[in-house]
């Protein structure tokens, strides 16, 4: 592969335009600028200014959708997926640490 096409399995090479993460989120812009707003998610900027989103942050984005439209406000929804991140964190450290000492 050419080196800018192998950059497209990189889950955080920002490829995709505001634009296109709404269509893809089915969600309107305005949703990604709240994301961006809040600390949530950083997109990466163009020459000209313009946001553009990775893989990683449209599944986070997707992640704080699904609990907004459940009826949470989106500081509960962020806290939640942040928590959750936390969690996968500290078990993907304990099985590392348990596999160092050979149990499970």
């Amino acid at each position: 592969m050419t080196g800018g096409v192998s950059r497209l399995d990189d889950e955080d090479y920002p490829a995709v335009t505001m634009g296109q993460a709404a269509e893809l989120l089915e969600v309107q812009p305005a949703f990604l600028r709240s994301l961006d707003a809040a600390g949530i998610l950083t997109p990466h900027r163009s020459g000209g200014g313009h946001r553009r989103y990775s893989r990683r942050q449209l599944a986070t984005a997707a992640r704080v959708r699904a609990l907004f439209d459940e009826g949470l406000n989106l500081d509960a929804a962020v806290r939640i997926v942040a928590l959750q991140d936390e969690l996968n964190a500290a078990r993907a450290r304990i099985a590392e640490l348990e596999g160092r000492l050979g149990t499970s």
